[in-house]
């Protein structure tokens, strides 16, 4: 028994002694990735996130003509869901109808006021114009018992035929004088008659124009296709509770999804690489194993920022080639945009480069491992051109080994590394503009014009030479 128990006691300091090991001995040597350089044509590409959108795409309005009876915004109070297929002549949505609902109730009103306004006119004017008429009569009558006391009144003394022939003459200018009055308050009645009817018809009109405009509140499509709601200037989709303005007022759209594009955004580091025309892989995140071909058709030529973020980019276009019933609007895409192909060139990836001050360099493997200086060219989203340092026999490390600081350090020459000093300095003398353009271009536009002529090492008017400070 006392045998076996030394035999536990003398196993159990076995196994802690190998716990102990383990808990306690250093970290596994790290593997070494290696990957060999690579030759050949090095593809110079973008990489975006974009998202789809038709080409082009016929609108569903909302009520037309709202300006005119002065409702300047109505509220989408119902539409069916984004996506949705429907018929030419289906409903859609159905806007807030309240504000319009107001106005024709006051316009009833105000209706209702001209219509009684115009039958007062009516009776008014046909009670003027018959004591008119009966005073015409009466005038006339009186005219023609003056004329029997004038025949009855021959043979009466001449101061009395006189009278007589006066008292014709005042009924025969006051008969002329009441049938002229007669005539203009004709004329004025129907002038009144005019203005209470044109008003009259005018809220006439307007009521019907209302009640028009009030039947599109319920919008329908104009034809067949699928409704996608529209988006806010910050991209908010147009849902129930958003706003139509009585100068836009698009409720939806029916996109053409024969033609789609892929509307996305290339920061302004990237951006001077992409034009028009340039080619494009384009895939769809929810379907991965399907990949598209496109062409660059629009580069914005003014940035923007977008909202949430600080970065200035800029709109770019990819129209895609194929067409695929699986594509819709608002997917969400990943465009490679192919902007260059540069041949003949050697190339690793990015992870294999290091940098250590203002030194480049690689851990390269030929043979015995070193850290190599190299000098490097353009890069892709995955790999850099290497330029000097490197050939194509070499290979080169993805992770720093961790004996690097007794590695010995390979530099490049001072006459290589001075003659693409020397390449990047006339590089960018090329990309600035020439100092004495602006001159010369004053000079030829003066010259032109014929105001002056500037002789060679004259200074336009807009220069001044500094006079030297002491």
């Amino acid at each position: 028994m006392k045998a076996k128990k030394y035999v536990y006691i003398f196993g159990g300091m076995i196994i802690l002694a190998i716990i102990l090991y383990l808990i306690f001995s250093g970290p596994e040597t790290a593997q070494e990735v290696v990957v060999p350089v690579k030759s050949g044509s090095f593809p110079i590409e973008v990489t975006t996130t974009g998202e789809l959108i038709a080409k082009s795409s016929e609108k569903i309005y909302g009520p037309q003509g709202m300006r005119r009876i002065r409702v300047y915004q109505a509220k989408i109070e119902d539409i069916i869901p984004d996506g949705t297929v429907v018929d030419s002549g289906q409903y859609v949505a159905r806007l807030d109808q309240t504000e319009i609902t107001n106005r024709i109730k006051d316009e009833e009103t105000n209706l209702e006021k001209y219509q009684s306004q115009l039958i007062k006119t009516k009776l008014d004017t046909s009670l003027e114009l018959r004591n008119a008429r009966d005073e015409l009569i009466n005038l006339k009558y009186n005219l023609e018992e003056k004329r029997i006391t004038l025949e009855q009144s021959k043979y009466e003394p001449p101061a009395t035929i006189r009278q007589v022939e006066i008292e014709l003459e005042k009924g025969e200018r006051a008969l002329t004088q009441a049938s002229q009055n007669y005539n203009l308050r004709l004329e004025k009645a129907i002038a009144n008659m005019n203005e209470v009817t044109a008003e009259y018809n005018k809220a006439e009109r307007k009521l019907t124009q209302m009640l028009d405009i009030l039947k599109q509140f319920t919008v329908t499509a104009p034809k067949s296709g699928m409704v996608v709601y529209r988006r806010n200037w910050d991209g908010s989709k147009m849902g129930v509770g958003a706003t139509v303005n009585a100068w836009d007022p698009v409720v939806a759209e029916l996109p053409d999804l024969s033609e789609m594009i892929s509307k996305t955004y290339v920061n302004e580091i990237d951006i001077s690489k992409v034009q028009a025309g340039q080619s494009v892989r384009i895939g769809i995140d929810a379907f991965p194993e399907k990949e598209f071909t496109g062409k660059v058709t629009e580069v914005a030529n003014i940035g923007e920022q977008l909202q949430g973020t600080n970065a200035k980019v800029f709109e770019v276009k990819v129209l895609i080639h194929e067409f695929d019933s699986i594509l819709r609007p608002a997917m969400t895409t990943k465009n490679t945009i192919l902007t260059a192909i540069i041949d003949s060139v050697l190339f690793i990836p990015l992870e294999a480069i290091f940098n250590n001050d203002s030194m480049t360099f690689v851990y390269s493997r030929n043979g015995s491992l070193a850290k190599q200086q190299v000098v490097l060219g353009l890069s892709n989203y995955n790999e850099i051109i290497v330029k000097e340092g490197l050939t194509i026999e070499d290979e080169v490390l993805l992770l720093a080994p961790e004996n690097d600081e007794n590695l010995d350090l390979i530099t490049l020459s001072p006459e290589v590394l001075k003659k693409y000093e020397e390449k990047e300095v006339e590089t960018e003398k090329k990309d600035e503009p020439d100092p004495n353009a602006k001159r010369d271009s004053i000079r030829k536009m003066m010259e032109g014009k014929g105001k002056i002529r500037l002789r060679k090492g004259d200074k336009p008017s807009g220069e001044r030479t500094r006079k030297p400070t002491h």
